[in-house]
């Protein structure tokens, strides 16, 4: 029997390193541990989505707090996902990433017995505060264990599991709301994150800077002031009126927020984020790239699964599953999308991808009340293939525009870009489609009595859950809540494919043709 040769001292304390970098289970246990907390994560920010129509009858939600229900969660999660990549980086990812599922399980658990719209934004805003304490260590572990060569497949099986992640949780969603209440949502979700924790520690090592900055506490501070008032304004905005002073002041703050992170970063030796990545042609290219895909993802799941349930009548169950090709169309693309990198460069397969996903986008806009589900699979599919394209060439152009020892500030930009981009979209799809929402109802609302009126003008599931109760009489107003939803729904997804298109001719004329090198 062949015996092993013996390794020298200097082979033995490598071989060593490498386990420990590697985690008990190999790269496909780092893997799996990292995408096990990702869809964690990305899961409950689009699961939410399936039960929005009996959140607005249960706790009279409207369509302004059912905005504040899906954002609140995502906006905790982006404007502090930077500060608590940094602390990862210094104390150890798998430990921060730890304490954020016993955070986000705890508030998850709290969520399912809210009995009021504020009661279930607090608790969402915590669960966000423990998402933003679980993402940055999912991708900055799989780029600190993997070697350089197999780097772009592991951070292209992250990228597919991030998007296909929401069409998990809403599966997983429409599946528990067949047999109970939304409350069973949260219930699973802590479940989850026990099983999530478990896996870490399992499967995944400890990495963290071996030589981490000063925190920025200026750098975070103006970053998450930033994002949570930019998107208050939005919200607010076409909720309130643009000229409201809230909204007015929002606006002042949000720009002197970031004007504060741009002139400090540019002046601190060790800032959170620092501006000067930005000059970086496929650092921005990258950012930009996934922000905007997320942006209209997430904005797109927020009012397009209200289509499949409110206009052609879905339960929940079929609703999710009606949005799987989209998870058929994006996973195998991403795997593929490195492949296609090589061969026709990172400027061709972003804008590919950007004007791809517009043009689903746009497809679906030009649906009706009567257009039923196979217009609307074309649009999904479509938008499949520029999802899988876009997100995968963007995460790889952030992740490899900065060296092996970047890669937590790597990780977490492509984390804040992607929750940014999130929110963003949640706020402006919401509130585009509510203001048209309600301009657009039919004039028989004014003549309900006082209480049936303003539920119909808080949210089409109202509007339509009133209209069953007038029996007979209420089939015209179905219609014109049904005709009002479509109107705020195309209104809504053509504003953000005009922002995609943007993004993909920004893409063709400054995003560099061959992605960029990591050491």
């Amino acid at each position: 029997m062949p015996t092993a040769p013996l390794r020298k001292p200097d082979d033995q304390a490598e071989a060593a390193q490498e386990a420990v970098a590697t985690g008990r289970a190999g790269h496909h246990g780092v893997l799996f541990a990292m995408c096990l907390s990702l869809v964690l994560v990305v899961a409950s920010v689009s699961a939410l989505n399936l039960a929005l129509p009996d959140l607005a009858i249960d706790l009279s939600a409207t369509n302004s707090s059912l905005t504040w229900i899906a954002d609140g969660y995502t906006v905790a999660l982006a404007a502090l996902v930077l500060p608590l990549g940094a602390i990862g980086d210094r104390v150890g990812r798998r430990n921060v990433l730890l304490a954020g599922t016993i955070v986000f399980g705890a508030a998850s658990l709290a969520a399912s017995f809210a009995d009021s719209t504020t009661n279930l934004i607090v608790w969402r805003v915590v669960m966000g505060l423990g998402a933003a304490m679980i993402m940055p260590g999912t991708l900055s572990t799989i780029t600190a264990a993997f070697p350089p060569e197999q780097r772009a497949k592991g951070v292209a099986t992250w990228s597919g599991f991030a998007a296909a992640g929401a069409i998990i949780g809403m599966l997983a969603a429409g599946t528990l709301l067949e047999w109970y209440s939304w409350r069973s949502i949260f219930v699973t979700s802590a479940a989850a994150a026990l099983a999530a924790a478990v896996a870490a520690v399992v499967l995944a090592p400890d990495t963290k800077d071996e030589h981490p900055s000063p925190p920025d506490v200026s750098g975070a501070v103006c970053t998450a002031t930033g994002i949570g008032t930019l998107v208050f304004a939005i919200i607010e905005g076409n909720e309130q009126g643009w000229t409201e002073p809230a909204v007015i002041a929002a606006l002042v703050v949000t720009v002197l927020a970031f004007t504060a992170y741009a002139w400090l970063g540019l002046r601190n030796q060790h800032p959170l984020l620092d501006p000067a990545l930005f000059g970086i042609r496929g650092f921005r290219a990258g950012a930009i790239t996934v922000l905007v895909q997320f942006m209209a993802v997430f904005g797109f799941f927020f009012v397009g699964l209200q289509y499949l349930q409110l206009v052609l009548g879905y339960s929940p169950l079929k609703a999710g599953a009606a949005l799987v090709p989209v998870a058929v169309v994006v996973l195998p693309t991403s795997q593929a999308t490195p492949h296609l990198v090589r061969r026709v460069g990172m400027k061709g397969t972003m804008t590919a991808g950007l004007l791809l996903l517009s043009a689903g986008l746009f497809v679906i806009s030009r649906l009706d009340v009567d257009s039923g589900y196979l217009p609307f699979l074309a649009g999904l599919v479509l938008a499949g293939f520029g999802i899988g394209l876009s997100g995968s060439v963007g995460t790889a152009a952030i992740t490899g525009s900065l060296g092996r020892g970047q890669q937590g500030v790597a990780s977490a930009m492509n984390d804040t870009t992607r929750e940014v981009g999130s929110a963003v979209g949640i706020a402006l799809m919401g509130s585009i489609y509510g203001s048209h929402y309600r301009s657009n109802l039919p004039d028989s609302v004014d003549q309900l009595p006082a209480q049936a009126a303003e539920a119909a003008r808080d949210s089409a599931a109202a509007g339509l859950h009133v209209a069953d109760q007038l029996g007979a009489r209420g089939a015209v107003l179905a219609d014109g809540v049904k005709s009002a939803f479509m109107d705020g729904l195309s209104a809504s997804l053509i504003a953000v494919s005009v922002v995609v298109l943007a993004a993909a001719i920004g893409c063709l004329f400054r995003a560099p043709k061959a992605p960029p090198t990591s050491d």
